[in-house]
């Protein structure tokens, strides 16, 4: 059976609920899946109790933005639990740095002459989890971009107007923290990181050993070939090779729940790799 290792509800940066996420997963015959919102475990609970009546699976988790390398890179973070813990505690420091962003981007799309105002942003983010894909949605709505990915790509992508930093984790520390919660962490969506596949092994080896746990090798935009490649070089790092859709509904509608663009498929095996690294 499959499982999907990445998905995002309303209260980070995707459109739907964790109940309706359960539903889906449910539906298409997953046994398990991740909620990984970023900076957050605040879904854990209610997609829990939507999932056991279904006999589907939840672990619980986060995506983290951390810093590396002199930019960045994001981790997922499996088997953190909403309860306190030296991770869990710095969750706070870090949805303080997104919410202290987020207010700075509204006055930066004022400053290139948008009419946006914060009260717009926290309403189409339900309030909870703000995150730019909400920001887009405003634009488009207000007719500043034409779809989602033009708001990225003119405003809010890295490096673009009004794209802004924010505070992070170093990703040695999440690394160890995770370790010290009961939690493992995995190298998100690497090909994001502006590192030839080549040079994998060698960008990676500090991380694996100070305590990384995994690498995402099954993922929406990869070619079937770098998924095999990425798993080939999580077996021989010793690191679980996990994987997902990255799913935020609406708001990246070409990936769909379990199967990504149509052709992901995450082995459930994934999930005992993932296990045999908590030690």
């Amino acid at each position: 059976m499959a499982v999907d290792l990445h998905l995002h509800s309303n209260l980070s940066d995707g459109s739907d609920e964790p109940e309706a996420i359960v539903r889906k997963a449910a539906d298409i015959g997953l046994t398990t899946i991740a909620l990984m919102d970023h900076d957050n475990l605040d879904g854990i609970d209610r997609a829990r109790a939507a999932a056991e009546p279904l006999g589907l699976d939840v672990i619980s988790g986060t995506e983290l933005s951390v810093g590396w390398n002199g930019d960045g890179m994001h981790l997922l973070v499996y088997f953190l639990e909403p309860v306190r813990g030296p991770l869990q505690d710095r969750l706070a420091e870090v949805q303080e740095g997104r919410s202290n962003r987020n207010l700075r981007i509204v006055d930066r799309l004022n400053e290139l002459g948008m009419d946006v105002t914060f009260e717009e942003v926290a309403e189409q983010a339900d309030g909870t989890g703000i995150g730019r894909p909400h920001f887009a949605a405003v634009l488009v709505r207000k007719g500043y971009a034409a779809d989602i990915k033009d708001a990225f790509d003119r405003y809010l992508a890295s490096g673009r107007s009004a794209y802004l930093p924010r505070t992070r984790l170093g990703a040695l520390e999440v690394i160890e923290l995770a370790r010290q919660s009961g939690a493992v962490s995995s190298i998100a969506h690497p090909h994001t990181l502006g590192v030839a596949r080549a040079d994998y092994r060698h960008a990676f080896i500090e991380l694996t050993e100070a305590g990384l746990g995994g690498i995402e090798a099954y993922y929406s935009e990869y070619s079937q070939e770098l998924r095999e490649h990425l798993a080939d070089l999580c077996q021989d790092l010793g690191l679980a090779a996990t994987g997902g859709s990255d799913y935020h509904g609406t708001y990246k509608p070409d990936l769909q729940i379990g199967i990504g663009r149509g052709d992901l498929v995450v082995p459930d095996g994934a999930i005992d790799d993932l296990i045999a690294q908590r030690k």
